[in-house]
């Protein structure tokens, strides 16, 4: 039987990518390959303060469309770009 469970990954990201992507202009991410992401899971993203790094209160959530690994296409190995797909809201 297949599991329906869906992975939920809890990501920092500072305020000019978190807005960037909250207003759609930047439909991806580029982070370090150290969780397994998978398409289907979901990538809730909290907004930080460039400033000290504390969080601002603003949070959205996407759906991980599509994985690119590193090691091609001038990726570095170790890092993935995560294709990403909602309207941001959790």
């Amino acid at each position: 039987m297949p599991d329906d469970t869906v992975t939920v990954h809890r990501l920092k990201t500072l305020e000019p990518y978190f807005g960037a992507v909250a207003d759609g202009v930047k439909p991806f991410e580029v982070r370090r390959d150290d969780r397994g992401f998978q398409r289907g899971d979901r990538l809730r993203l909290v907004e930080t303060s460039q400033r000290d790094g504390t969080p601002t209160g603003r949070e959205a959530e996407y759906e991980i469309t599509y994985v690119l690994t590193g090691g091609q296409f001038g990726i570095e190995p170790g890092f993935v770009v995560l294709g990403l797909r909602g309207d941001g809201d959790g």
